[in-house]
């Protein structure tokens, strides 16, 4: 009764507090807004030819180019060290990019990677974030080195996560795994490197009327100077996902909306070995869609959905009584992810889209579905999303997946929002027909204040069959990031009874208060010491009974040089209750207790753009009454960008005062790549879990056409042992799936 009250209280502060300080947010716009630069967007009378070329390509030559570039680091607030010119021009259906990245010394642009998508942080490169709406929160971001690779991914709420933030992720504030249509082309030359990107517009969302003014920013990197700089310049503490910061590009004339893109997809599949008798093959046919309803709005729909080019997860041991988190990685569902995301990132999701067409980790029929995103005048998010699911006899019903999202923007950072969540199944529940439902209702809040505060909000209750009392869950988080400082403060809890079913719980029946500081310290005159990273963090668990569950306080600085080599030095304190025994691994029984130790961390990375580099993380301390010694530890290797490969070992060697408690859990981890071309790679993904006696492989050729779309041929291979002295299982998977996007009105 307690966690309700809190809950209601906690919902109605949510609804009334941003009466109280939107006018307090658009007193505080930022001041610098009036400053940023401006650029001009031409309109072509000859396009470009797309192959690296800007200097010698006429089409650009009546264009006056941008440049004036700012470093972030390693000298903030300095002018780059090498000069950069960017030319914005456009045709009827297409935005087009030039840019010529000067360098006095060619002979040492660095490209360490060409497969699409690979992160730009250790290469020569450049990158652009594109808000064509104009609403100062969300962006599209395209990118490229000196190897012409394709860099995309969708930026929302400026990424932001809470806390101190993060990188990457799939359906998060910052969505590398977002792909569109698109073109890139690149080469070194005398004076440094050229690029050229083709965007079409219809690859972008923007508002109404034919000329515009959008938000735009553009980031170069030189990897060999650790040098990242900005056209519109940006404070150390944020970077190109500041959309809020962006400047401006003037003059854009663009087209009334015409997309229509239909991908059909063949997909021929043999598997053997495994539960199965005997080999079995089948093809598969299906195809999505993608509308463009409006400039803003788009509309996409999938028929017999099939995932079979997507990488496999990677292995992982829980040695812990809490549920693990495994990514999303399938196509359909990352587009505008982050705008469902609500809660506490791979702990309390309210919506987790791989409850829809995953059961334990293997993948089953969805029949159809569509999912309608974006925004409705200038200010409203809405995200809409039908799904239906094969039924799997004696395994998983049927099921109908519904989910409705509605955020509204307000000034300066800040929005309200809603969302219902529902999963109607064909099963029964308690012998009764038609129970075989669950539903999640929620309302969040995000509020900006000034330039470096964010304030954010949520309040949940779920709707189960049998099911009353204690089933609410809430949080807010406090965050401050300025130049210096980083901070935050945050308090949740989860009913005993929160059942969101199509989303991620990794524990419940909980309080939770977290806190922590971070400071940025930038040195002069010592050495290659670029940055001190200062930091504690704390996070604590109860029950409603006030026992603590669990706790963790860490203390730790980075130190970061100016060749990227990074060390951290940390401490960590723990507390575990355990208020009922479990197995932590297959015979070994960590029992009922209140555990309390402490850990000593190290963790190195070496320069991480150089052919050869390594990192590993080290933790040695006490561990559920006894201690454990773990190793995570990463080798990779790469011959120019063509070739890439990582290899991944972590050890735990844990002794616990119980029977069977001396053991060790062993997982190795192979990658490797080689890239024909950024769209034509190899790829090998080679796993062994040494506990579980389990070898996984994964083989993939990948042959695109754009984004997602083309030719993939996949290879997997279980190997286990599942039982003492019984003979082995292998398992095999053979798959061919060849997808074509077609353009219907181009």
């Amino acid at each position: 009764m307690v966690s309700i009250t809190r809950c209601q209280a906690l919902c109605a502060g949510l609804i009334a507090l941003p009466i109280v300080i939107s006018s307090a947010a658009s007193a505080q716009q930022l001041s610098s807004e009036s400053v940023r630069p401006t650029t001009q967007a031409v309109a072509l009378t000859a396009v470009p030819t797309i192959d690296g070329e800007v200097l010698g390509d006429a089409a650009w030559a009546g264009i006056t180019p941008t440049s004036g570039f700012t470093q972030v680091r390693p000298n903030e607030g300095q002018a780059a060290t090498q000069n950069t010119e960017v030319f914005v021009g456009f045709s009827d259906d297409t935005l087009y990019i030039g840019v010529m990245a000067y360098d006095e010394n060619p002979e040492a642009i660095l490209v360490t990677d060409s497969r699409r998508d690979s992160p730009l942080d250790d290469t020569d490169s450049f990158q652009v974030i594109i808000d064509g709406l104009l609403d100062r929160q969300n962006g599209y971001v395209f990118g490229t080195n000196p190897s012409g690779m394709e860099f995309d991914a969708q930026v929302i709420n400026e990424g932001g996560s809470g806390g101190f933030g993060g990188r990457g992720g799939g359906t998060g504030g910052f969505n590398t795994n977002w792909d569109t249509t698109w073109e890139v082309e690149a080469q070194i030359t005398e004076q440094g490197w050229s690029a050229e990107f083709a965007i079409p517009f219809v690859a972008l969302r923007y508002g109404n009327g034919d000329s515009q003014v959008w938000g735009i920013n553009f980031q170069r990197n030189i990897r060999r100077n650790n040098e990242e700089s900005y056209w519109a310049p940006l404070d150390r503490n944020f970077n190109l996902r500041r959309v809020s910061e962006a400047g401006f590009i003037e003059g854009i004339e663009v087209p009334s909306q015409r997309l229509l893109q239909v991908t059909p997809y063949v997909l021929s599949l043999s598997e053997r070995g495994g539960n199965l008798t005997s080999t079995q093959s089948r093809e598969e046919y299906g195809v999505d869609m993608k509308w463009g309803i409006t400039p803003s709005l788009t509309l996409d729909m999938t028929v017999n959905t099939d995932f079979a080019q997507v990488e496999v997860d990677d292995i992982q041991v829980n040695l812990d009584r809490f549920s693990l988190f495994f990514p999303e990685k399938r196509p359909f569902f990352l587009e505008n992810a982050g705008q469902f995301a609500i809660g506490n990132p791979r702990e309390v999701e309210l919506f987790f889209s791989r409850r829809i067409g995953i059961n334990a980790g293997t993948q089953f029929p969805i029949e159809a579905g569509g999912r309608l995103t974006g925004k409705i005048g200038d200010t409203t998010n809405v995200g809409l999303l039908r799904m239906r699911t094969e039924g799997i006899e004696g395994t998983v019903p049927q099921n109908d997946f519904s989910v409705v999202r509605i955020n509204q923007e307000l000034p300066n950072r800040s929005a309200i929002g809603m969302m219902f969540v529902e999963r109607d199944g064909s099963g029964a529940v308690n012998g009764v027909q038609g129970d075989d439902i669950n539903r999640t209702y929620a309302i969040d809040g995000r509020w900006g204040i000034g330039n470096y505060t964010v304030i954010r909000g949520w309040v949940s209750q779920t709707e189960t069959p049998g099911v009353n009392g204690d089933d609410m869950a809430g949080g807010v988080t406090w965050n401050f990031n300025d130049e210096d400082w980083a901070l935050n403060a945050g308090y949740s809890e989860v009913g005993a009874n929160f059942n969101p079913e199509v989303g991620f719980l990794a524990r419940k029946d909980f309080r939770k208060y977290e806190a922590g500081w971070r400071y940025r310290y930038r040195p002069e005159n010592w050495g290659q010491l670029q940055e001190l990273r200062p930091h504690m963090n704390y996070r604590g668990y109860w029950d409603f009974d006030g026992t603590q569950q669990t706790g963790y306080l860490h203390i730790d600085n980075h130190w970061e040089f100016n060749s990227g080599m990074e060390i951290h030095t940390g401490t960590n304190f723990t507390q575990e209750g355990v208020f009922e025994s479990f197995e932590i691994v297959d015979g070994v029984t960590v029992p009922v207790g209140d555990y309390e130790h402490q850990e000593a961390q190290l963790v190195y990375w070496s320069n991480r753009s150089a052919p050869f580099s390594v990192n590993f993380s080290s933790r040695i301390g006490g561990f559920f009454g006894g201690d454990r010694e773990n190793l995570d530890s990463t080798i990779r290797y790469r011959v120019g960008e063509k070739f890439t490969s990582e290899l991944t070992w972590s050890h735990s060697n844990i002794d616990l005062p119980v029977p069977g408690g001396d053991f060790e859990v062993d997982i190795a981890r192979f990658r490797a790549t080689y890239a024909f071309t950024p769209r034509m790679t190899l790829q090998t993904l080679v796993q062994y879990n040494k506990r579980d006696d389990v070898i996984s492989t994964n083989l993939r050729f990948a042959w695109l056409q754009s984004a997602n779309a083309g030719l993939y041929i996949v290879y997997n291979e279980v190997d286990e042992n599942n039982m003492l002295f019984a003979p082995r299982e292998n398992a095999q998977q053979f798959a061919v799936k060849y997808s074509r996007i077609l353009n219907i009105f181009n």
